[in-house]
């Protein structure tokens, strides 16, 4: 009996050791999760908080009915029936709580979905001012291509060959000769979506070498992550484990090594040299690797220039500022070193926006001069103008991070889940136009379909610095672009000097054409839409042909097939159709539709998609909360009534 009795109660000592550890458990994933997600509902998005509401949730409710049910088999005499009914309620909100539905109606709480693939609406525009710069697009899975944005560079004259021979996409005005040395500049600093795609680099470097003349000249791929920040601290590489591309192990140095075999294609790291003592130039007698820095601030940006001279793989001596060195000759080629700027287009924390000019700073050594600090004052223009200005600038977005400071997630990193795909690829020969028009066309636009409403801090146009650690945006391109201009370059922030040429999957020129629908937003986005809250429809929409007609906003509830119309008024100021969906009850579901007619009576409809789909937040998600309170209070309750008890009895 005593040996029996021993075993009954190790097993029931077993049992409470298993329940009380749950219960611990439990709760302490729901204190976390409180506070943590704090008072930006947004941050109930992130993986971390998803995954603790679902430890909380399933933990208490499998403790709860555990620990009860055992309390109520030892201390009967404690539960009354109006007791016992308390209890099996609180069983009842432990199954609620952990149930599909109230977890996603509480991830409904975020404010923003950045993880998921959008269509852009992008126009073509011609200038009405001179000079004008040119701005290429190519835009969409088919057409975002290094191939289609060279094929739609040179069907307007900006020919990617420098060739003797006149042909497609070559000619004596053409860019790049087929014995130049390309120095590709791209984003290195940061892993996953944080750095230039090297499926597109892959394409940009094929390109290079199928030169219609045959291509005998060098390719470097390079970037100086600045030995320090970076995805781990430890400034960039090239040769990352997890890469911005289709396959994610597809690193720089993958890529070139597809190459070097049958060309001369090579990396360097810059992040080597970055801290090394400032070297001579090569006419100089310093054949040394390293960074040549001028300690004299320049007088208007009060920025230090610097730029890197190294040696290729391929015994290729390379000034950045003054070219190619021969030491034979001992004189620079300068027109033979052909500079490609190709960085990513994303959100900065600190200045805004990383694009075509900001990308700069991975020219320059931050470890031995002021520029980072300077960026704000329009160092980078100084940077172009007084080292080497970029033979071309590609902005790689296909993948952008359109999260814009000092929201959740805002760039300069970007994880795979806080990265936008949006299918674009722009090129330009001004640095200024085409920083200023992806932003405000491709960055601003994305932000707003995933869900944000506050875009000034990626917004070209704000003189608002507020939520950035420096500088604002639209302050220091204008500095930069008054610097490349007295520098003797035309470029522009003004939209009335650019003509944008577009590539897209778009109705092919010359057949009939339909209106074309962008993708549409809505404010407050569809997350966070309250009862009682009317909902703004916004889309883009225009037609190459006849032109739009109309454009007409149905919308149905639950599921239903009575749909309501409303006419979508055309907004000068934001170039959108607008129209407003009326406020419906809590946990109304709500369906719409977009139809426009041209002036040709051709119809476009877009529909079916998820963004066309909203659910009015539940009134009773305040209560869930309150009942994980109303558990967490009981069980208090519970424990300090069993402890008294037990007391009870031993007296």
């Amino acid at each position: 009996m005593k040996s029996h009795h021993k075993h009954k109660m190790h097993a029931l000592h077993k049992s409470k050791f298993t329940n009380k550890n749950l219960l611990l458990f439990g709760v302490a994933s729901l204190f976390w999760f409180i506070f943590r997600t704090g008072t930006k509902p947004s941050r109930i998005m992130y993986p971390c908080q998803r995954a603790a509401l679902a430890n909380s949730s399933i933990l208490l409710s499998i403790s709860i009915p555990l620990t009860l049910t055992s309390v109520m088999m030892k201390t009967k005499k404690v539960f009354s029936k109006k007791r016992t009914t308390i209890a099996l309620l609180i069983i009842l909100a432990s199954v609620i709580l952990s149930s599909e539905q109230f977890l996603g109606s509480i991830q409904l709480a975020g404010a923003a979905d950045p993880n998921q693939e959008i269509d852009l609406s992008l126009e073509p525009r011609d200038a009405i001012a001179s000079p004008a710069s040119n701005i290429y697009v190519a835009e969409g899975r088919e057409y975002a291509h290094i191939s289609d944005l060279v094929n739609l560079m040179g069907s307007h004259d900006l020919l990617f060959y420098k060739s003797e021979t006149t042909g497609v996409n070559q000619g004596p005005d053409g860019l790049i000769a087929h014995e130049d040395l390309v120095l590709i500049k791209i984003n290195c600093q940061w892993n996953q979506r944080g750095g230039t795609n090297t499926d597109l680099l892959k394409e940009l470097i094929q390109m290079i070498v199928d030169h219609p003349d045959g291509f005998v000249g060098e390719i470097v791929v390079a970037d100086n992550g600045q030995a320090q920040h970076g995805s781990f601290g430890t400034g960039g590489s090239l040769n990352w484990a997890s890469n911005n591309a289709e396959d994610q192990s597809q690193s720089a140095q993958d890529v070139v090594d597809m190459f070097s075999a049958s060309y001369d294609v090579s990396t360097y790291l810059w992040d080597t040299i970055t801290e090394l003592p400032s070297v001579g130039e090569y006419s100089e007698d310093d054949m040394n690797d390293g960074y040549i820095v001028d300690q004299t601030p320049y007088p208007v940006t009060g920025i230090q220039v610097s730029y890197p001279k190294f040696r290729t793989d391929f015994g290729t001596y390379i000034s950045f500022k003054e070219g190619i060195w021969n030491p034979v000759t001992e004189s620079y080629d300068s027109e033979k070193l052909k500079v490609i700027n190709f960085p990513i287009l994303k959100s900065h924390g600190t200045y805004g926006v990383t694009a075509s000019i900001k990308h700069y700073m991975g020219v320059v050594s931050a470890k031995q001069t002021n520029a980072h600090n300077k960026v704000g004052t329009g160092g980078m223009g100084t940077v172009m103008v007084e080292t080497r200005f970029p033979t071309l600038n590609i902005l790689d977005a296909i993948y952008v991070n359109a999260n814009p400071a000092p929201a959740d997630h805002y760039g300069p990193p970007t994880s795979y889940w806080s990265a936008t795909r949006v299918n674009t690829v722009m090129a330009s020969t001004d640095p200024v136009a085409l920083a200023y028009w992806g932003s405000k066309n491709v960055l601003m636009q994305a932000a707003n379909l995933i869900g944000h409403t506050d875009t000034h801090t990626i917004n070209p146009d704000s003189t608002d610095k507020s939520g950035l650690w420096g500088e604002a945006f639209g302050v220091w391109l204008e500095l930069a672009k008054t610097e490349i201009v007295a520098g003797g370059y035309s470029v522009t922030t003004d939209e009335n000097r650019m003509n944008v040429y577009v590539t897209s999957e778009g109705s092919p020129p010359g057949e009939e054409t339909f209106p074309e629908i962008g993708t549409p937003s809505q404010d407050p986005p569809r997350y966070n839409v309250m009862a009682g809250e009317e909902v703004k429809v916004s889309v883009n929409v225009t037609d190459a042909g006849s032109g739009v007609k109309n454009v007409t906003l149905s919308y149905a509830l639950n599921n239903g097939t009575a749909w309501e119309n409303q006419t979508m008024n055309y907004n000068p100021s934001t170039s959108l159709y607008e129209a407003t969906i009326s406020g419906q009850p809590a946990d109304t579901w709500v369906e719409f539709k977009i139809v426009a007619y041209n002036n040709a009576e051709n119809c476009s409809t877009k529909e079916s998609e998820p963004y066309c789909t909203y659910q009015v937040i539940p009134e009773f998600q305040s209560g869930h909360i309150l009942l994980v309170l109303l558990v967490i209070i009981t069980l208090m309750v519970i424990v300090y009534r069993r402890k008294h008890y037990l007391r009870t009895l031993k007296k």
